[in-house]
């Protein structure tokens, strides 16, 4: 089974980044680095905060790459050099620090607004001036001091992003305020509360995107997880534990029951079965005898194996997983921030707008001061209070009622991406079935169904095999009683030989009866049905003087609840449907059947799955990848959506923007619809935070609005926009 790699040159470099807000520190990392000799190939992802490039051989030492990064006003380091638990210590104490600075800034900042309350009420009330300078200075200052440096990054290189823009809204509606407050004591509208509460809003944005973009690296930790530490190899005719790095190929490896595969390898000696859904989506476990292939991380069930190493490290099966998510979690994602590129335009257009009005009122021949207040009043209306709001506040509400409804989304990425969703590509084993086998068929050679399944059912009881916890289940379902079972013996990778009231039976695979000398040409004519339909079977046998044929067993994955439904309203939407799987062909033709989907892939590796997501892209599709497994991640993660269930593999939810909570298939359209709706949310939000800027900086310009009156038009643009927000509250599945 194997894995295509990913291919990495031995010049490509990856840094972590530190220090990056928006789409315009991104572009100007790419910049600083695309600067450095002999580097090609530059992408900074914002998400994972990594920069990763090729450069010509003894070319840009990462020394050179770190300088370059600095020199633009951001921090970095080698990939390597990170510690990934030191880096999780970092990065909780920064979020913890980042939550107490907002917590901070809102209790100090809820004062000011306060006489905007009391003023919808009928009631002029006001803090006196001195009360507001006290209270906004540490919101300014304290909480506002990252605006002001990346902002001041921005300015420096002749660029502009959101933090410049609340830099300079804030500033001038701060500094208006204090020269009111110095010039007339306070006897004046002053602007504190309207600096204060954009800080502490746009503030609170940003820790929930920070919140976002850490979950993006758990992906990978989960993958790495797999791999056990220690492996237990053969030296000198015994058993030593040696660390899984030094694995090589050609060691023995003894592997013990319930242990995980250390590297890729063959049998040489045991039987047992092994799960290997993380690579092949096999909902059953595969039997495994001598000169049978392992993969490295999947679980051996019930024998003791030795293995012949043939990958280890790097070369392994789950290792070129590891490296197509990492891959691809790196790749550029198709996702624009309207605002931070509207924002590198509208910042110099609002500056060159009020020197002009300055300018301008001076020319004409008004007073400094009137030049002066006619100059701010073009700041203040222009503050970016609703372009800050407009896509958190959509995002906050949405998510709220996705949790609600049993939909995680990870980011405002998922939401952008899901709204142009029109493939999508389901995942069989645990997505749209149950994943856990269960008995479909009771087929007895002679006799009555309910005999044959009494006697292998008595005779599984002494069993922990999945295969016989499905005959168990079948034989309670049915109500069929059970015998009290005699002598047992698990043959791994085989069956059982049990003893059920004096008649020995033998439950298994077709090669335990064939071993046995079991006639088998009725079996054979029995278990034809079910196996061109994919279901396993379990043969069964009386082994006595002359061994007899009993009957089969069929062994299946049934649909989940609602999956047909869900299907057919993706459907109805216009949306094509696909369906992959590790499974054999009849099995996933079978399954499509009962759903009515035409686009079937059957017996794919991680890559295979994909290449399929690929297939689809290139086809001109916007593609939804939803499955539960290890082995979806690496389609998950390529996907322009991955949609995992949270039953399934913890790495299958990390690299997905959505995880359903509850195993239901019709919350894949609902999440979609709610994607729909947000994203519609957002650009009205986006065209209400515009228009009163483009209605009202002509007007400030004029000198038709004072700052107070800029001032409220500033604060109304922001009620308006959560108001639009909190119009998702409405929504529900279905």
């Amino acid at each position: 089974m194997a894995v295509e790699a990913v291919e990495r040159p031995e010049d490509e470099v990856v840094l972590k980044i530190e220090g990056m807000t928006c789409a315009s520190c991104v572009s100007r990392v790419e910049k600083a680095l695309a600067r450095v000799p002999g580097v090609a190939d530059v992408s900074v992802n914002l998400a994972s905060e990594e920069a990763r490039l090729h450069r010509r051989p003894g070319s840009a030492a990462p020394a050179e790459l770190v300088a370059a990064v600095e020199a633009a006003g951001y921090g970095a380091k080698p990939k390597q050099a990170v510690v990934p638990a030191d880096e999780q210590i970092e990065a909780t104490a920064a979020a913890r620090r980042d939550w107490i600075v907002f917590g901070v800034s809102a209790m100090l900042t809820l004062p000011l607004l306060l006489p905007m309350a009391a003023t919808a009420f009928g009631r002029e009330w006001a803090l006196p001036g001195l009360v507001q300078w006290v209270l906004a200075t540490p919101v300014q200052f304290w909480a506002g001091a990252r605006f002001y440096r990346h902002g001041w990054k921005a300015a420096r290189a002749a660029s502009g992003n959101m933090d410049l823009l609340v830099a300079l809204g804030t500033s001038a509606a701060y500094g208006l305020s204090l020269y009111e407050l110095l010039a007339h004591g306070g006897a004046v509208h002053l602007y504190f509360e309207a600096s204060a509460a954009v800080i502490t809003l746009v503030s609170l944005g940003r820790v929930l995107e920070s919140r976002a973009k850490r979950s993006t690296t758990r992906a990978l930790r989960a993958l790495m997880a797999l791999w056990p530490e220690r492996a237990r190899i053969e030296r000198a005719g015994g058993e030593v534990e040696v660390a899984v790095a030094a694995l090589r190929p050609g060691d023995i490896l003894v592997i013990r029951p319930g242990e995980r595969v250390a590297a890729d390898g063959v049998v040489i000696d045991g039987t047992s079965a092994a799960d290997e859904a993380l690579v092949t989506g096999e909902s059953l476990p595969v039997p495994k005898a001598p000169g049978d292939a392992v993969i490295g991380g999947s679980l051996n069930a019930d024998g003791r194996l030795r293995v012949r190493v043939g990958a280890a490290g790097s070369d392994t099966t789950l290792a070129k997983i590891i490296a197509l998510v990492e891959a691809a979690q790196a790749s550029k994602a198709p996702v624009q921030r309207l605002v931070d590129r509207v924002s590198a335009v509208f910042v110099p257009v609002v500056l060159a707008l009020s020197l002009a009005t300055l300018i301008g009122w001076l020319v004409a021949g008004a007073g400094a001061e009137a030049a002066i207040i006619a100059a701010v009043s073009v700041l203040v209306i222009a503050c970016p209070c609703a372009l800050g709001l407009a896509t958190p506040t959509a995002i906050m509400v949405s998510t709220g009622v996705a949790a609600r409804a049993g939909v995680l989304v990870k980011d405002a990425a998922a939401l952008e991406a899901a709204n142009t969703i029109d493939a999508v590509i389901f995942d069989k084993t645990g997505t749209l079935t149950l994943g856990r086998p269960a008995l479909e068929a009771v087929l007895p050679v002679a006799g009555d169904e309910e005999e044959l399944l009494s006697l292998v059912g008595s005779a599984q009881q002494g069993s922990e095999h999945p295969i016989g916890r499905a005959v168990l289940d079948g034989a309670s379902r049915r109500g069929v009683a059970l015998l009290p079972l005699g002598d047992f013996h698990a043959v791994p990778g085989k069956g059982v030989d049990a003893v059920i009231g004096g008649r020995r039976i033998l439950a298994g695979s077709r090669r335990f009866l064939l071993e046995h000398q079991v006639p088998l040409a009725a079996l054979d004519a029995l278990a034809a049905g079910p196996a061109a339909q994919g279901l396993g079977l379990v043969y069964a046998a009386e082994f006595g003087t002359v061994p007899r044929p009993l009957g089969v067993l069929a062994i299946g994955d049934r649909l989940r609840p609602g999956a047909a439904e869900a299907v057919a309203v993706l459907r109805r939407g216009g949306i094509a449907i696909a369906l992959i799987t590790g499974d054999a062909e009849p099995v996933a033709r079978s399954v499509a059947a009962q759903l009515g989907i035409d686009d079937v892939r059957a017996g794919l590796l991680p890559a295979d799955k994909a290449a399929e997501v690929a297939r689809l892209r290139a086809r001109g599709h916007r593609v939804a990848m939803v499955g539960d497994g290890i082995n979806d991640a690496p389609a998950l993660a390529s996907a322009d959506l991955g949609i995992a269930l949270a039953s399934g593999a913890d790495v299958a939810a990390a690299a997905s923007g959505m995880t359903l909570m509850r195993t239901e298939p019709m919350l894949v359209p609902a999440a979609l619809d709610l994607a729909h709706r947000t994203v519609a949310k957002i650009r009205e939000n986006l065209f209400w935070a515009f228009a009163y800027n483009v209605v009202g900086i002509p007007l400030a310009a004029l000198g038709l609005l004072s700052p107070m009156v800029a001032g409220a038009a500033m604060a109304f643009s922001s009620v308006s926009v959560v108001a639009n927000s909190l119009l998702l509250r409405r929504w529900r599945v279905g």
